[in-house]
């Protein structure tokens, strides 16, 4: 393969990815997104169900089916080790993070 083949490659990789980066900062920001206040773990320190701010509680799923529809404020929804999972939105505030709520 020619060094031109590796940068042409590269490029299309780097563009697809600023396609990608403004289609998702393209979403409308859902000012009524609900925060998690806290979390419940299992044995094996697993995050497993949360809790909003309005009280209610919401098993692993249901969370994510929310968080992926703009439902919960300040977490993402990623893909790795083949599956989805949710994570603190990458702030810089410990505080913050899903590890560090109160559980529940």
């Amino acid at each position: 393969m020619e060094n031109k083949d590796l940068e042409q490659i590269f490029n299309e990789y780097k563009q697809d990815g600023a396609n990608h980066l403004q289609q998702e900062n393209s979403q409308p920001f859902n000012g009524d997104a609900e925060k998690i206040t806290a979390i419940r773990k299992n044995g094996d320190d697993d995050i497993i169900a949360f809790k909003t701010e309005s009280g209610r509680e919401l098993d692993y799923l249901a969370a994510l089916e929310e968080a992926k529809e703009g439902k919960l404020a300040h977490v993402d929804v990623f893909h790795r080790y083949g599956r989805d999972i949710i994570r603190s939105e990458p702030d810089g505030i410990e505080e913050n993070n899903l590890n560090n709520l109160p559980h529940f």
